[in-house]
């Protein structure tokens, strides 16, 4: 039983790099599978650059697309914008433009990493590159005048010499390409992520305290948001059956609940740990959470919007 707290404990202190590494371990899983068994170069000048292609950014594409859709920040930002005034909408539209660009950066992690795969082991490239006219001039250089033409063949004709030959120097140039790639993401990661870091407002043991303050919020809002809708319901249901008049429940408005989904914003004059606390405190003051002057969005604080309820019908 302990080591299996130990464990849970593990996870929830490391859950964004699990995260990472279980997305960065099923992305590279994926390509193997899709180059071993799916991926058959058509070996023709007219199909091996598109073909390639397709292989190598499509699924990059389907990627990055999920990684918008399993944020929760993408649907924090979505959820109700259509139906917000027009200067509702006008006053957030730069921070918006900046949550989005953290959500992109965060989301392209996984087609990054199927790139990186993929260049590594070669195939995708070797094709694409095979089928390219402007390429065969290159790799070409010096050889045979009927060496443009076998080009093509190289991914499937892989017994002559000169074919071989070609074949490596695909490889390689595909290899190096992946390195160069992987080495220029953790430069940018560790940029980026130093620089943010470099910027917060607050202390490395305060962003600590910080994180366990809004997993425990999540927990607690969790239970008594089941707890609170299943007395709704149950009253609800009573009433209906028994033909009575319900017992008064009282729920938050629609004003409140909109308040408190809003982008996260820090003010150094008036520290609040979620929307949900600055909604508790400013509300008596003014009853609005609109924005104030000094409220800011700060990268390093992206975690805040990032924890929410557990969405247990998805």
């Amino acid at each position: 039983m302990e080591k299996f707290k130990a464990v849970l404990d593990l996870q929830s202190k490391h859950r964004s790099a699990l995260g990472y590494g279980l997305v960065t371990l099923l992305t590279a899983g994926g390509e193997k599978i899709f180059s071993a068994v799916v991926f058959q170069c058509p070996c023709s000048a007219t199909w091996n650059l598109p073909y390639g292609l397709v292989f190598l950014l499509v699924p990059a594409l389907a990627l990055f697309l999920l990684g918008y859709a399993l944020s929760a920040r993408t649907w924090r930002l979505l959820t109700g914008c259509c139906s917000r005034s027009a200067s509702a909408r006008s006053s957030s539209r730069l921070r918006s433009v900046f949550v989005c660009a953290q959500i992109s950066a965060a989301a392209a992690l996984a087609p990054l990493t199927w790139v990186a795969v993929a260049l590594l082991g070669g195939s995708f490239y070797e094709c694409a590159v095979s089928g390219s006219a402007s390429m065969a001039t290159l790799l070409c250089k010096g050889r045979g005048p009927s060496c443009a033409a076998k080009l093509p063949q190289v991914p499937c004709n892989k017994q002559e010499a000169e074919m071989q030959d070609i074949l490596s120097q695909l490889k390689a140039q595909s290899q190096v390409l992946g390195w160069v790639l992987i080495a220029a993401v953790i430069i940018l990661l560790l940029t980026v992520k130093s620089v943010t870091r470099c910027l917060s407002p607050v202390s490395y043991l305060q962003l600590k305290f910080w994180e366990i303050y809004l997993e425990k919020e999540r927990q607690i809002f969790q239970s008594q948001a089941t707890e609170h809708a299943t007395q709704l319901a149950k009253e609800n249901v009573r009433c209906f059956f028994e033909c009575s008049d319900p017992k008064e429940c009282k729920t938050p408005s629609t004003k409140a609940w909109q308040q408190i989904s809003a982008l996260y914003t820090f003010n150094p004059k008036s520290q609040f740990y979620s929307m949900l606390h600055k909604y508790i405190y400013r509300k008596e003051a003014s009853g609005s959470l609109r924005s104030v002057e000094g409220d800011a969005v700060v990268p390093v604080l992206g975690f805040v919007d990032a924890s929410g309820m557990v969405n247990t019908h998805e």
